[in-house]
């Protein structure tokens, strides 16, 4: 079956152009109209009238995709997303991935049933060309996560920039022996906080050395578990930079496991600033997001997009804060 993007690739145009020539032909140039006609009859192309007329109609629901529900820092980009979407009359309906590409995939069926008007992808890792493609179609809204040279509007803060702050941070306290627990490194997170600790590092003319970088998954689990493989060195540590809160705690509680002190043998920084962030022994250290105007963004974007009205910026950052507590101190000689 001959698709949209194949009209837009024969036509070399956008999908967009594509459909603006088929619903209005005003807002395009008679040059690319020409070439867009052209390729639908060279190509038999059939739009999907149906399709079109169940687009219009509104369920006067939104669809959140997050990547794993138990992670406690997206209560608060959608108590941000639900908070907007309230006031505008609209409902949110929640959808776990699990961390699992498959059902991230399976969630855009909501879409394409047209069971709710629009989505907010609070994850990324699915094939950027399936999302891209939806986003010519539907309203969706990227939130935290990105995807590389995308124009689907995007709301995030600069995660690498947070971790070379965090990194620099224990630098500056001293410490040069520093590990890392990075997040998966299939995802643009995990690649981004681990850029940053590395460009903190390489800035201040500190080794990175591979066996200080280990990859959890974001878990209180596998924080606990990294930090165990850092605690059996022969030349220990001083510091530890965790790409969550969760993985923080679980690092934390490792080196408690070992009779150890945090901060004053080791210190632990985190990334998030969840709420138990604060009331944690010893409370900790953290690069804090914006989580709640994430969401209240990600939401404003999404509603415009449903309105068709036009959105001026693809790119949103939001600025993160270094919160300085107890779970970090200067390392003394």
């Amino acid at each position: 079956m001959v698709r949209i993007v194949d009209v837009a690739k024969k036509a070399k145009v956008s999908t967009a152009t594509v459909s603006r020539v088929l619903s209005k032909p005003g807002t395009v140039t008679e040059e690319t109209t020409e070439k867009v006609l052209k390729a639908i009859k060279e190509l038999n192309y059939q739009p999907n009238a149906l399709a079109r007329q169940l687009r219009r109609l509104e369920t006067k629901t939104v669809l959140v995709v997050v990547p794993d529900i138990t992670n406690t820092f997206f209560s608060k980009v959608l108590r941000g997303i639900e908070s907007l979407a309230v006031i505008n009359g609209y409902q949110v309906l929640l959808g776990d991935a699990g961390n699992d590409i498959e059902r991230e995939n399976g969630y855009l069926n909501i879409l394409r049933q047209k069971k709710a008007d629009g989505i907010i992808l609070l994850t990324a890792r699915m094939k950027s060309k399936s999302v891209e493609e939806m986003a010519f179609e539907y309203p969706v809204v990227l939130a935290c996560e990105y995807i590389e040279g995308s124009t689907i509007p995007t709301v995030s803060i600069d995660n690498i920039s947070g971790a070379r702050k965090g990194t620099e941070h224990l630098i500056n306290l001293g410490h040069k022996r520093i590990g890392f627990i990075s997040g998966p490194l299939d995802s643009v997170l995990g690649q981004d906080r681990l850029k940053g600790y590395c460009q903190a590092m390489r800035r201040y003319n500190l080794t990175v050395e591979p066996i200080l970088i280990q990859e959890g998954d974001f878990s209180y689990e596998s924080g606990f578990k990294m930090m165990m493989k850092f605690l059996a060195l022969n030349d220990p540590l001083t510091a530890v930079f965790a790409a969550n809160d969760e993985m923080a705690f679980g690092a934390i509680n490792a080196i408690k496991s070992k009779g150890l002190s945090v901060p004053h043998n080791i210190s632990v920084i985190g990334f998030d600033d969840i709420k138990f962030s604060s009331i944690f022994e010893p409370a900790l250290t953290t690069i804090a997001q914006p989580a709640f105007e994430i969401g209240t963004k990600a939401m404003e974007l999404l509603i415009r997009l449903m309105n068709r009205e036009k959105i001026e910026r693809h790119q949103y950052m939001l600025e993160d804060q270094l919160i300085t507590r107890d779970s970090c101190s200067k390392y003394i000689v």
